[in-house]
């Protein structure tokens, strides 16, 4: 382990990522959107043993830092806070967030609050 990695139990689990395209693509086109100031969440029932994560961040005329800044972000926001709630309410689905222009003037805390209540309204429309 490289002195700059975080401990094993603090990482981002590769299986509770969407890393490929196709997956990203077909959540984006079967799931349900929920659309906030800063973001587009987009959320598919998934037959998967964990929920997954995955975001989009264009570059929207930002810099490479900032968009970074934005990744980093929300790989945290899914690690602490959205991963767990969704094990914990027995949530089997591929949840992706695409990122709006506000979103890299947007503090963590917004960000974090915008995606925990966007997911909770999802899921009180069905």
């Amino acid at each position: 382990m490289s002195p700059e990695a975080p401990p094993e139990g603090e990482r981002l689990p590769r299986s509770a990522r969407i890393r490929r395209t196709r997956e990203l693509r077909g959540v984006l086109k079967r799931g349900t959107r929920r659309r906030t100031r800063a973001l587009d969440l987009y959320v598919l029932d998934s037959t998967g043993r964990r929920p997954r994560v995955g975001w989009i961040v264009p570059k929207l005329g930002q810099g490479i830092v900032a968009r970074n800044r934005l990744k980093r972000r929300l790989r945290e926001i899914a690690r602490r806070r959205v991963l767990g709630d969704l094990w914990r309410a027995g949530r089997k689905c591929d949840v992706v967030v695409r990122v709006r222009r506000k979103a890299y003037r947007s503090a963590y805390a917004s960000l974090e609050a915008e995606w925990t209540q966007g997911l909770e309204a999802l899921w009180s429309q069905g």
